[in-house]
């Protein structure tokens, strides 16, 4: 089953084999979008700043997600919204006791699942097209991230069509996504020194970067294998 699902400024596709998942998803967003709207209030730098920021004493378990997976790549908490609200969504899902859930929150995907699946590659103009990754059974909860400068409305500083990155800690995912793609310049060698700002992060599995014609991977990712990426999957506003 799949449902498209906005609130406010989260725009998400959620998956799942029962709707009573797919509802638990939904109430995990609503609280987590609370939760985080009530802490900013109290911290409102938190939003703003594109560096490292130190949460007040007892903030709620999202800000301080998104503020250690920020702080490990060197920029904003604010980076890490969209997959630490997907991660939550997925863990209740899980809680609930879904063995396959995901949650897609703008390209930023939490996911678990007892099969295999195919995660489709967009890359906005690039030529690079229709490939996806043969995404593996796993028994915990992993993340999918994506980074771009030249698709969608997130702030980004560099110039790649899609920075990607896995890891089992989805918030770092999310972040490390947008730093690499902060880091991103043309050109091949643009490609291939963008991946410096991954070295020594711990808990990376491995990431893409397409630009333009160009593509690069670091570490351990996925097969990859050609499949017709139909955009209107894309979640998007």
């Amino acid at each position: 089953m799949k449902e498209l699902y906005r609130l406010k400024e989260t725009i998400v596709t959620i998956k799942a084999d029962e709707q009573e998942y797919i509802e638990v998803a939904k109430q995990s967003i609503i609280s987590s979008r609370l939760l985080l709207e009530q802490y900013i209030l109290k911290d409102p730098y938190f939003k703003i700043t594109l560096e490292p920021h130190d949460c007040l004493d007892n903030a709620p378990e999202i800000a301080l997600r998104m503020a250690d997976a920020s702080r490990q790549v060197g920029i904003g908490p604010m980076s890490a919204v969209a997959g630490t609200i997907s991660a939550f969504a997925v863990e209740a899902m899980v809680e609930a006791g879904a063995s396959y859930a995901m949650v897609d929150n703008g390209g930023d995907i939490a996911y678990i699942t007892d099969r295999p699946l195919l995660v489709g590659i967009y890359a906005g103009t690039s030529p690079v097209k229709d490939l996806a990754f043969v995404v593996q059974p796993s028994d915990h909860v992993k993340g999918i991230c994506t980074s771009s400068g030249t698709v969608g409305p997130s702030i980004s500083f560099g110039m790649a069509d899609a920075a990607i990155v896995f890891s089992d800690n989805v918030s770092l995912a999310d972040a490390a996504a947008t730093a690499l793609g902060n880091a991103t310049e043309i050109g091949s060698r643009g490609v291939e020194e963008s991946f410096r700002v991954l070295k020594g992060v711990n808990d990376i599995d491995g990431a893409v970067v397409i630009q333009g014609e160009n593509i690069g991977m670091w570490g351990n990712i996925p097969e990859i294998v050609r499949a017709k990426v139909d955009p209107d999957c894309i979640t998007k506003g």
